[in-house]
Protein backbone atom coordinates (compact mmCIF):
# COMPACT_ATOMS: atom_id res chain seq x y z
CA UNK A 1 0.00 0.00 0.00
CA UNK A 2 1.41 3.36 -1.04
CA UNK A 3 1.96 6.00 1.65
CA UNK A 4 2.98 9.66 1.60
CA UNK A 5 5.04 12.06 3.67
CA UNK A 6 5.98 15.71 3.01
CA UNK A 7 9.53 16.85 3.84
CA UNK A 8 10.87 20.41 3.89
CA UNK A 9 14.64 20.81 4.00
CA UNK A 10 15.80 23.96 2.26
CA UNK A 11 15.97 24.27 -1.52
CA UNK A 12 13.66 21.56 -2.83
CA UNK A 13 15.70 20.83 -5.97
CA UNK A 14 18.39 18.86 -4.15
CA UNK A 15 16.10 17.32 -1.52
CA UNK A 16 13.82 15.96 -4.26
CA UNK A 17 16.70 14.37 -6.17
CA UNK A 18 18.20 12.88 -3.01
CA UNK A 19 14.94 11.35 -1.78
CA UNK A 20 14.15 9.96 -5.22
CA UNK A 21 17.26 7.76 -4.97
CA UNK A 22 15.99 5.83 -1.96
CA UNK A 23 14.79 2.33 -2.79
CA UNK A 24 11.10 2.08 -1.99
CA UNK A 25 10.37 5.71 -2.89
CA UNK A 26 7.83 5.47 -5.69
CA UNK A 27 7.56 9.12 -6.65
CA UNK A 28 8.59 12.64 -5.67
CA UNK A 29 7.22 16.09 -6.43
CA UNK A 30 8.24 19.55 -5.27
CA UNK A 31 5.77 22.11 -4.03
CA UNK A 32 4.77 24.65 -1.40
CA UNK A 33 3.28 23.51 1.92
CA UNK A 34 1.52 24.92 4.96
CA UNK A 35 1.27 28.54 3.83
CA UNK A 36 -1.48 31.14 3.88
CA UNK A 37 -2.17 31.67 0.16
CA UNK A 38 -3.81 29.35 -2.35
CA UNK A 39 -1.77 28.27 -5.38
CA UNK A 40 1.20 30.59 -4.80
CA UNK A 41 3.86 31.16 -7.41
CA UNK A 42 7.55 30.72 -6.67
CA UNK A 43 8.02 34.49 -6.74
CA UNK A 44 5.20 34.99 -4.22
CA UNK A 45 6.64 32.37 -1.88
CA UNK A 46 10.05 34.07 -2.02
CA UNK A 47 8.94 37.70 -1.76
CA UNK A 48 5.44 38.05 -0.31
CA UNK A 49 5.65 36.26 3.04
CA UNK A 50 3.13 33.55 2.16
CA UNK A 51 4.80 31.36 4.83
CA UNK A 52 4.95 28.32 2.58
CA UNK A 53 7.86 25.92 2.95
CA UNK A 54 9.62 24.51 -0.09
CA UNK A 55 8.55 20.90 0.33
CA UNK A 56 8.97 17.52 -1.32
CA UNK A 57 5.97 15.21 -1.57
CA UNK A 58 7.27 11.65 -1.14
CA UNK A 59 5.27 8.60 -2.16
CA UNK A 60 6.76 5.36 -0.86
CA UNK A 61 6.13 1.66 -0.37
CA UNK A 62 6.44 0.91 3.38
CA UNK A 63 7.34 -2.69 2.58
CA UNK A 64 10.46 -1.44 0.78
CA UNK A 65 11.35 1.65 2.85
CA UNK A 66 10.01 2.43 6.30
CA UNK A 67 9.12 5.99 7.26
CA UNK A 68 11.75 5.86 10.00
CA UNK A 69 14.39 4.87 7.44
CA UNK A 70 13.43 7.69 5.05
CA UNK A 71 13.53 10.21 7.89
CA UNK A 72 17.01 9.12 9.00
CA UNK A 73 18.34 9.67 5.49
CA UNK A 74 16.53 13.02 5.31
CA UNK A 75 18.18 14.20 8.56
CA UNK A 76 21.59 13.43 7.04
CA UNK A 77 21.24 16.22 4.45
CA UNK A 78 19.82 19.02 6.57
CA UNK A 79 21.14 21.09 9.45
CA UNK A 80 18.43 20.15 11.96
CA UNK A 81 19.22 22.97 14.39
CA UNK A 82 19.23 25.80 11.82
CA UNK A 83 16.10 27.95 11.83
CA UNK A 84 14.84 29.24 8.49
CA UNK A 85 18.13 28.46 6.82
CA UNK A 86 19.75 25.59 4.91
CA UNK A 87 23.08 26.00 3.13
CA UNK A 88 23.21 29.41 1.48
CA UNK A 89 19.41 29.77 1.45
CA UNK A 90 17.78 31.98 4.07
CA UNK A 91 14.08 32.63 4.69
CA UNK A 92 10.99 30.96 6.13
CA UNK A 93 10.46 29.08 2.86
CA UNK A 94 13.71 27.22 3.60
CA UNK A 95 12.69 26.02 7.08
CA UNK A 96 12.81 22.33 7.91
CA UNK A 97 9.67 20.36 8.55
CA UNK A 98 7.95 16.99 8.48
CA UNK A 99 4.30 17.18 7.49
CA UNK A 100 2.09 14.10 7.71
CA UNK A 101 -1.35 13.10 6.44
CA UNK A 102 -1.72 9.93 8.52
CA UNK A 103 -2.05 10.54 12.27
CA UNK A 104 -0.44 7.14 12.91
CA UNK A 105 2.81 8.52 11.49
CA UNK A 106 3.14 11.14 14.21
CA UNK A 107 4.53 8.71 16.80
CA UNK A 108 7.11 7.39 14.34
CA UNK A 109 8.19 10.95 13.51
CA UNK A 110 8.34 11.99 17.18
CA UNK A 111 10.41 8.94 18.13
CA UNK A 112 12.86 9.54 15.30
CA UNK A 113 13.32 13.18 16.32
CA UNK A 114 13.96 12.16 19.92
CA UNK A 115 16.73 9.90 18.68
CA UNK A 116 18.12 12.72 16.53
CA UNK A 117 18.08 15.18 19.44
CA UNK A 118 20.57 12.99 21.31
CA UNK A 119 23.22 14.06 18.80
CA UNK A 120 22.79 17.81 19.43
CA UNK A 121 23.17 20.15 22.40
CA UNK A 122 20.91 22.76 20.79
CA UNK A 123 17.18 22.14 20.27
CA UNK A 124 16.06 20.89 16.88
CA UNK A 125 14.41 23.39 14.54
CA UNK A 126 12.36 20.81 12.61
CA UNK A 127 8.64 21.53 12.81
CA UNK A 128 6.23 18.60 12.91
CA UNK A 129 2.57 19.07 12.06
CA UNK A 130 -0.24 17.72 9.92
CA UNK A 131 -0.19 18.82 6.30
CA UNK A 132 -2.54 21.81 6.15
CA UNK A 133 -2.13 22.49 2.42
CA UNK A 134 0.20 21.68 -0.43
CA UNK A 135 0.46 23.12 -3.95
CA UNK A 136 2.72 21.64 -6.65
CA UNK A 137 5.45 23.99 -7.82
CA UNK A 138 5.77 25.16 -11.40
CA UNK A 139 6.81 22.59 -13.99
CA UNK A 140 10.30 24.00 -14.41
CA UNK A 141 11.01 23.15 -10.75
CA UNK A 142 9.99 19.50 -11.14
CA UNK A 143 12.94 17.06 -11.43
CA UNK A 144 15.13 20.16 -11.75
CA UNK A 145 18.46 18.36 -11.27
CA UNK A 146 17.51 15.76 -13.87
CA UNK A 147 16.97 18.57 -16.34
CA UNK A 148 20.04 20.50 -15.19
CA UNK A 149 22.54 18.06 -13.64
CA UNK A 150 24.96 20.86 -12.80
CA UNK A 151 22.34 23.15 -11.30
CA UNK A 152 22.54 24.58 -7.77
CA UNK A 153 22.31 22.01 -4.98
CA UNK A 154 23.27 22.29 -1.31
CA UNK A 155 23.67 18.50 -0.95
CA UNK A 156 27.17 17.10 -1.47
CA UNK A 157 28.17 14.25 -3.79
CA UNK A 158 29.14 12.22 -0.72
CA UNK A 159 25.62 12.58 0.69
CA UNK A 160 24.05 11.48 -2.60
CA UNK A 161 26.40 8.49 -2.51
CA UNK A 162 25.21 7.58 0.97
CA UNK A 163 21.59 7.53 -0.20
CA UNK A 164 22.58 5.19 -3.01
CA UNK A 165 24.49 2.93 -0.63
CA UNK A 166 21.49 2.77 1.69
CA UNK A 167 19.34 1.83 -1.32
CA UNK A 168 21.67 -1.05 -2.19
CA UNK A 169 21.64 -2.23 1.42
CA UNK A 170 17.85 -2.30 1.83
CA UNK A 171 17.65 -4.49 -1.26
CA UNK A 172 19.32 -7.24 0.77
CA UNK A 173 16.37 -7.65 3.11
CA UNK A 174 14.67 -10.34 1.07
CA UNK A 175 12.48 -13.23 2.17
CA UNK A 176 14.19 -16.58 1.60
CA UNK A 177 12.37 -19.84 0.77
CA UNK A 178 11.96 -22.20 3.70
CA UNK A 179 14.15 -24.74 1.94
CA UNK A 180 17.01 -22.22 1.96
CA UNK A 181 16.37 -21.30 5.60
CA UNK A 182 16.37 -24.99 6.54
CA UNK A 183 19.83 -25.37 5.00
CA UNK A 184 21.34 -22.23 6.50
CA UNK A 185 19.82 -21.96 9.99
CA UNK A 186 20.48 -24.11 13.02
CA UNK A 187 17.65 -26.38 14.17
CA UNK A 188 16.85 -23.96 17.00
CA UNK A 189 16.88 -20.90 14.71
CA UNK A 190 14.56 -22.61 12.25
CA UNK A 191 12.15 -23.90 14.92
CA UNK A 192 11.93 -20.48 16.57
CA UNK A 193 11.50 -18.36 13.45
CA UNK A 194 9.37 -20.76 11.38
CA UNK A 195 7.52 -22.90 13.94
CA UNK A 196 7.03 -20.36 16.77
CA UNK A 197 9.23 -22.34 19.17
CA UNK A 198 10.75 -20.80 22.30
CA UNK A 199 14.36 -21.35 23.32
CA UNK A 200 15.31 -22.07 26.97
CA UNK A 201 15.68 -19.04 29.26
CA UNK A 202 19.23 -18.11 30.28
CA UNK A 203 20.62 -20.75 27.91
CA UNK A 204 20.64 -18.62 24.79
CA UNK A 205 23.23 -16.46 23.07
CA UNK A 206 22.22 -12.88 23.80
CA UNK A 207 20.31 -12.79 27.10
CA UNK A 208 23.38 -11.38 28.87
CA UNK A 209 25.03 -9.61 25.92
CA UNK A 210 25.39 -5.86 26.53
CA UNK A 211 27.98 -4.90 23.91
CA UNK A 212 27.18 -1.92 21.70
CA UNK A 213 25.61 -2.86 18.40
CA UNK A 214 22.38 -3.82 16.70
CA UNK A 215 20.33 -7.00 16.43
CA UNK A 216 19.01 -8.04 13.01
CA UNK A 217 16.55 -10.65 11.76
CA UNK A 218 18.43 -13.94 11.32
CA UNK A 219 16.31 -14.75 8.24
CA UNK A 220 16.73 -11.50 6.27
CA UNK A 221 19.26 -9.19 7.97
CA UNK A 222 16.61 -6.53 8.57
CA UNK A 223 17.63 -4.28 11.54
CA UNK A 224 15.30 -4.84 14.49
CA UNK A 225 16.75 -3.71 17.84
CA UNK A 226 19.57 -1.55 19.21
CA UNK A 227 21.75 -2.19 22.25
CA UNK A 228 20.74 1.34 23.28
CA UNK A 229 17.27 -0.04 24.11
CA UNK A 230 18.30 -3.36 25.70
CA UNK A 231 17.81 -3.80 29.45
CA UNK A 232 18.14 -6.47 32.13
CA UNK A 233 14.72 -7.95 32.75
CA UNK A 234 15.66 -11.11 34.65
CA UNK A 235 13.48 -13.14 32.28
CA UNK A 236 16.33 -15.10 30.73
CA UNK A 237 15.73 -13.78 27.22
CA UNK A 238 16.97 -10.59 25.51
CA UNK A 239 14.67 -7.71 26.43
CA UNK A 240 14.26 -4.40 24.60
CA UNK A 241 12.14 -1.32 25.35
CA UNK A 242 11.43 -0.64 21.67
CA UNK A 243 12.48 -1.60 18.13
CA UNK A 244 14.76 0.49 15.96
CA UNK A 245 11.70 1.22 13.82
CA UNK A 246 8.08 0.34 14.68
CA UNK A 247 7.58 -0.59 11.03
CA UNK A 248 10.16 -3.40 11.30
CA UNK A 249 7.79 -5.43 13.50
CA UNK A 250 4.33 -6.96 13.23
CA UNK A 251 2.19 -7.67 16.29
CA UNK A 252 -0.24 -10.59 16.25
CA UNK A 253 -2.74 -11.79 18.88
CA UNK A 254 -1.54 -15.10 20.35
CA UNK A 255 -3.96 -17.23 22.38
CA UNK A 256 -1.88 -20.41 22.37
CA UNK A 257 -1.50 -22.39 25.61
CA UNK A 258 -4.63 -20.69 26.94
CA UNK A 259 -2.85 -17.34 27.31
CA UNK A 260 -3.65 -13.97 25.80
CA UNK A 261 -0.36 -12.59 24.52
CA UNK A 262 0.93 -10.37 21.72
CA UNK A 263 3.31 -12.15 19.38
CA UNK A 264 6.07 -10.15 17.66
CA UNK A 265 7.15 -11.03 14.11
CA UNK A 266 9.58 -9.35 11.71
CA UNK A 267 7.87 -7.32 8.98
CA UNK A 268 9.86 -8.43 5.95
CA UNK A 269 10.82 -12.00 6.89
CA UNK A 270 7.61 -12.75 8.84
CA UNK A 271 9.82 -14.61 11.33
CA UNK A 272 8.59 -15.34 14.84
CA UNK A 273 10.70 -13.28 17.25
CA UNK A 274 8.97 -13.49 20.64
CA UNK A 275 6.32 -11.48 22.50
CA UNK A 276 5.78 -7.96 23.80
CA UNK A 277 4.56 -7.30 27.34
CA UNK A 278 3.54 -4.19 29.28
CA UNK A 279 5.72 -4.85 32.34
CA UNK A 280 8.83 -3.06 31.09
CA UNK A 281 10.54 -0.12 32.84
CA UNK A 282 8.19 2.87 32.97
CA UNK A 283 11.08 5.27 32.34
CA UNK A 284 11.62 3.60 28.95
CA UNK A 285 7.97 3.52 27.92
CA UNK A 286 6.70 0.51 29.84
CA UNK A 287 7.09 -2.14 27.13
CA UNK A 288 9.23 -5.28 27.21
CA UNK A 289 9.99 -6.93 23.90
CA UNK A 290 10.97 -10.43 25.01
CA UNK A 291 12.87 -11.85 22.04
CA UNK A 292 14.47 -15.22 21.28
CA UNK A 293 18.22 -15.01 20.69
CA UNK A 294 17.80 -17.64 17.97
CA UNK A 295 15.78 -15.14 15.91
CA UNK A 296 18.60 -12.59 15.97
CA UNK A 297 22.09 -11.92 14.68
CA UNK A 298 24.18 -9.42 16.64
CA UNK A 299 26.25 -6.88 14.69
CA UNK A 300 28.81 -5.22 17.02
CA UNK A 301 29.33 -1.48 16.68
CA UNK A 302 32.82 -1.87 15.22
CA UNK A 303 31.47 -4.11 12.43
CA UNK A 304 28.38 -2.09 11.50
CA UNK A 305 30.03 0.01 8.80
CA UNK A 306 31.67 -3.05 7.25
CA UNK A 307 28.40 -5.00 7.25
CA UNK A 308 26.44 -2.16 5.63
CA UNK A 309 24.68 -0.87 8.75
CA UNK A 310 26.74 2.32 9.18
CA UNK A 311 23.65 4.46 8.68
CA UNK A 312 22.38 3.15 12.05
CA UNK A 313 25.39 4.17 14.12
CA UNK A 314 23.45 7.15 15.43
CA UNK A 315 21.07 4.71 17.14
CA UNK A 316 23.75 3.62 19.62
Amino acid sequence: MEKEIYLAGGCFWGIEKYLSLIKGVIGTEVGYANGNKENPTYEEVCTQNTHHAETVKVLYDPKEASLDFILRLFYDVIDPVAKNRQGNDIGTQYRTGVYYTDERDREIITDSLQELQRRYDRPLAIEVMPLANYYPAEEYHQKYLDKKPFGYCHISKEQFKKAKEAEDHTARYKVKPKTVLKENLTDMQYDVTQNNATEPPFRNEFHDNYREGIYVDVTTGEPLFSSQDKFKSGSGWPSFSKPISPESLKEVADESYGMGRIEVRSSIGDAHLGHVFTDGPSEFGGLRYCINSAALVFIPKEKMEEKGYGYLLDRL
